[in-house]
């Protein structure tokens, strides 16, 4: 992947999740403000627990970092898969926003 299409793909996300946050705060009945600057997105939930996500175009990965850690992916073809073995993106964002909602939410990327 070169830098344009890192560039279209995280943007992409970046865009997609923060209308996924729109969308959870009017089906769970959550408040959650999600802010967008550049390349970083910032969804806060109504306890005041962050998730940062980023793209990082010089090493063409995506970050996402909230108070269980911070995490590094690449994308491998079809999925964005955790440089150090854990689970995709999805299903990381998924346990995250999940554990801090507090209802079943799952995150497409």
């Amino acid at each position: 992947m070169n830098e344009s299409e890192f560039l279209a793909r995280s943007e992409a996300i970046l865009d997609h999740l923060e209308s996924q946050a729109d969308d959870w705060a009017a089906l769970y009945d959550l408040d959650i403000d999600a802010n967008r600057n550049g390349n970083v997105l910032t969804v806060i939930f109504n306890n005041d627990v962050q998730v940062v996500v980023n793209s990082q175009a010089p090493m063409k990965e995506m970050w996402v970092a909230a108070r269980t850690g911070g995490f590094h992916y690449r994308f491998d073809g079809q999925k964005w898969v955790d440089t150090r073995g854990g689970p995709d993106m999805a299903e990381t964002l998924s346990q995250i926003c999940s554990e801090i909602s507090g209802k079943s939410i799952k995150v497409t990327v």
